[in-house]
């Protein structure tokens, strides 16, 4: 839009020389600032080695893309990241995922159901993309959606925990390349609809954590066969995640508002047996995920409007008391929802 110069010959020679700078200033910045078309299309620079590992986008309703690690520049805790996978504007970015090209992935839904599926019949786009809608690969019944993604055959059990706190373990066996798609592992009246999955070791320990910012630990072994009630969940609050621990490990909490904390399990007491109320693990009023990690290894976080951010979990302080967390993502009108760590 192209408007004239007003007549300044009234104006004081004050105004006239302060009207003056301003328009140069502003000439300035517009042969500086690249427009946002620019941006977007310049390359991205890889932050490793080219590699077949795989960073897998999930939406809320289902729509997924894979991209090779390499493209996911690594930047500093608290960065803006990175426009990723696109979709509508009530369909979010829900899960992520980091697997080998040549590996497949397990998806649970809310049903208690699992789905193997390889990664390569995804097809491999670029950072910014779309993906496609997994839900037209497998049979879903009406308002079942996925809920967790972990990649297949990395551990010798999987975790099972509903939003009021029952847990079930299924052993890795039952997860293989001969899995029925669609085969149930749980019972949605038992604990109400499931809401995270983890792999363990077998014989670890559960971290349980809730929206709310409480959680509970306690060994794996305690877990009945047919299930056990693992967390008493407070009215108005639900499990949100489940990882594997040990005594030594740290578990890097994030908060919706982009703010992460790593608490190691030194200071947060081991419970004789499962459940017990939880304790307060991290200050927050919506919790968003919790995984388990170690300084080498990088985190990504994908948020509501699909930017993401791959940052090195040793730039997180590691406590061992209560805290709010650190700024991990820089986040405007935008919340994360999504976390999960890649071993480098």
């Amino acid at each position: 839009m192209n408007l004239e110069r007003p007549d300044l010959t009234d104006v004081t020679p004050e105004v006239l020389a302060y009207i003056e700078a301003l328009e140069t200033e502003l000439l300035q910045l517009q042969s500086a600032k690249p427009t946002r078309k620019s941006v977007e299309e310049k390359p991205l620079e890889p932050s490793e080695p080219p590699t077949t590992m795989n960073v897998i986008s999930i939406s809320r309703d289902g729509y997924a893309k894979r991209t090779p690690r390499h493209f996911y520049g690594r930047q500093r805790r608290s960065g803006m990241g990175i426009f990723d996978l696109e979709t509508a504007d009530d369909d979010a970015p829900a899960l992520l995922v980091v697997a080998d090209e040549d590996d497949a992935i397990l998806l649970f839904t809310n049903f208690g159901r699992a789905f193997r599926l390889n990664v390569d019949a995804l097809s491999e786009v670029p950072v910014r993309a779309r993906g496609q809608n997994i839900m037209t690969l497998f049979k879903f019944r009406s308002h079942e959606r996925i809920i967790a993604a972990l990649p297949a055959d990395n551990g010798e059990a999987v975790a099972l925990a509903s939003q009021r706190g029952w847990i079930r373990t299924v052993n890795a066996s039952r997860l293989g390349r001969s899995l029925i798609p669609g085969m149930n592992f749980y019972d949605v009246q038992q604990g109400g609809h499931m809401t995270a999955v983890c792999w363990t070791g077998g014989g670890d320990e559960l971290f349980v954590a809730t929206r709310q910012g409480k959680a509970i630990r306690f060994a794996e072994r305690q877990v009945h066969k047919s299930g056990s009630l693992g967390l008493r969940v407070d009215l108005g609050d639900e499990v949100v995640a489940i990882t594997a621990v040990t005594e030594q490990s740290g578990v890097f909490l994030l908060s919706h508002d982009g703010k992460g904390t790593v608490r190691h399990m030194s200071g947060f007491r081991l419970n004789k047996a499962p459940g017990a109320g939880g304790k307060v693990a991290m200050k927050t009023d919506k919790l968003v995920g919790s995984i388990t990690v170690n300084g080498e290894d990088d985190l990504f976080i994908i948020s509501e409007l699909g930017k993401l951010i791959r940052f090195n979990a040793g730039e997180v302080p590691v406590k061992t008391g209560v805290v709010q967390g650190v700024n991990c993502m820089a986040l405007r009108n935008d919340e994360a929802t999504a976390v999960c760590m890649s071993k480098i």
